[in-house]
């Protein structure tokens, strides 16, 4: 494969969406290649219809095993589905979340291990991790109030966990941080909007000169 995947991570409240949002443009302004967005969990039909249930406030009775066995087939029907093909076909692959949002939220936050889920998540993958993660860093604290600000009336099943669930999400992705420092580039996701994007893209251009070259 020939493509190039690159895989965006972070806290609930760190802005990562939005940020990939306001990188996108300039990405798009910097290469020849096709870019193609996606999201998890969800990014195609039957992956969405799984993230449904996932992310259903109602689903207050779903077992912490059954919620990490559901991100991991959403993840590799998504896979299946669009990555592959993405890559297989020369494009740029952009996902917010990847496999890291499942080893820090189920394996870290719902405290299940992070090498059982990862387990779990390595037969969803066969092997294809990013050649990229950037993580925007966020405080828990910070994380919170942000989402408490901003949508409030409408926080999934996962957002409106406690401060402590949200805590061991955080040191999860620091330790995949620290145990992945070829793959994972950090962002402080505190910065000024405009200066996380700035970082982001440096960051992605420095990984990927021969790719994204044009631009400023």
């Amino acid at each position: 494969m020939t493509g190039i995947f690159i895989s965006f991570e972070g806290p609930d409240g760190a802005g990562k969406t939005t940020a990939l949002q306001n990188l996108l443009p300039q990405l798009k302004a910097a290469t020849d290649q096709e870019i193609v967005v996606s999201r998890e969990p969800g990014g195609s039909p039957i992956a969405e219809k799984i993230r449904n249930i996932i992310l259903d406030v109602n689903d207050e009775s779903m077992d912490a095993g059954t919620e990490a066995l559901l991100y991991a087939a959403a993840r590799r029907q998504h896979l299946v589905d669009v990555i592959l093909p993405t890559l297989q076909a020369n494009k740029v692959m952009l996902s917010d979340r990847f496999v890291d949002s499942s080893i820090a939220y189920q394996g870290g936050g719902r405290q299940l291990g992070t090498k059982e889920v990862a387990s779990i998540n390595d037969f969803a993958i066969d092997g294809h991790l990013p050649d990229l993660t950037i993580y925007f860093d966020v405080s828990p604290e910070v994380g919170l109030s942000r989402i408490k600000k901003d949508h409030a009336d409408q926080m999934d099943r996962l957002e409106q966990e406690s401060i402590k669930f949200h805590q061991r999400v955080h040191d999860s992705y620091l330790k995949l941080v620290k145990e992945n420092p070829q793959r994972i580039v950090t962002i402080d996701a505190e910065q000024a909007p405009k200066q996380v994007v700035d970082d982001a893209l440096a960051a992605i251009k420095q990984r990927f000169p021969n790719v994204f070259n044009g631009g400023h």
